[in-house]
C-alpha cells in the first residue's frame, strides 16, 4: 500500500486534483458544500427514497427490500452470496433484509443441494404475482420527480460510471493529502 500512495503522491494526483477543483484566490472553494459531489449524491438520495416511499408503502415494503425483489425478479433463484453482489451489500446487511422478507411469504431460504454451504434464495408465489403491482411503481416515480425520462437515463448512465470508479478505488488505494510547501501555501492565500 505504501508503494502506491508513494506512487500516487509523485503523480502529483492530489495536486492535480485541487487545481482543477480551484481554491487559489479568486477561485470557489473546493470544500464548498455546495460544489461536493458526496453531499450532492446523498441528498438526491434522501429525497428520492422519500418519493419512493410512499409507493412503496401500500406494498408493505422498504426501499432495500424492493431492491431485493428488483433482483429476484431479474434473476431467481440466486445465492445470498450472489445476491449480495449484485446489490452490493455484505451478506451481514442483507441476511435482515431477507428474513423480513420471506416473514411476508415474499421469498424462500433453502440450502442448495449440490452444496449444504450455500443458501438459495428465491421467490414464492407471492413474491412473483407482486412483481404486476411494481410494474407500476417506475413510471409513477418518473411522473412525480417530473423530469424527462431521457434526462434520468443519462443520470443513471452517469451514476453507474461514478459507481464503477469508486469500486476501483478502494479506501487503502486512496492517497493521503499531500502538503504543499509553504510558499505554495502562501501563494494560494
Amino acid at each position: 500500500m505504501a508503494k502506491k500512495v508513494g506512487r500516487l503522491k509523485k503523480a502529483g494526483r492530489p495536486q492535480r486534483a485541487a487545481a482543477e477543483l480551484g481554491g487559489s484566490v479568486g477561485q470557489p472553494d473546493p470544500l464548498a458544500l455546495e460544489r461536493q459531489v458526496c453531499f450532492a449524491l446523498a441528498v438526491a438520495n434522501r429525497s428520492v427514497l422519500a418519493v419512493y416511499r410512499p409507493l412503496l408503502e401500500p406494498m408493505g415494503l422498504t426501499h432495500p427490500q424492493y431492491l431485493v425483489l428488483l433482483a429476484l425478479w431479474g434473476k431467481s433463484p440466486m445465492s445470498v452470496k450472489e445476491l449480495a453482489a449484485v446489490l452490493q451489500l455484505d451478506p451481514a446487511t442483507l441476511s435482515p433484509l431477507l428474513k423480513r422478507l420471506e416473514l411476508a411469504d415474499l421469498i424462500s431460504r433453502n440450502r442448495n443441494a449440490d452444496d449444504e454451504r450455500q443458501l438459495r434464495v428465491e421467490l414464492t408465489a407471492a413474491g412473483r404475482a407482486l412483481r404486476a403491482q411494481a410494474e407500476l411503481i417506475p413510471p409513477a416515480v418518473v411522473a412525480a420527480l417530473g423530469v424527462d425520462l431521457s434526462e434520468l437515463e443519462a443520470l443513471h448512465r452517469a451514476l453507474a460510471r461514478v459507481n464503477a470508479a469508486a469500486l476501483r478505488v478502494r479506501p487503502s488505494a486512496v492517497p493521503e493529502p499531500v502538503e504543499e510547501p509553504a510558499e505554495h501555501t502562501a501563494l494560494a492565500r
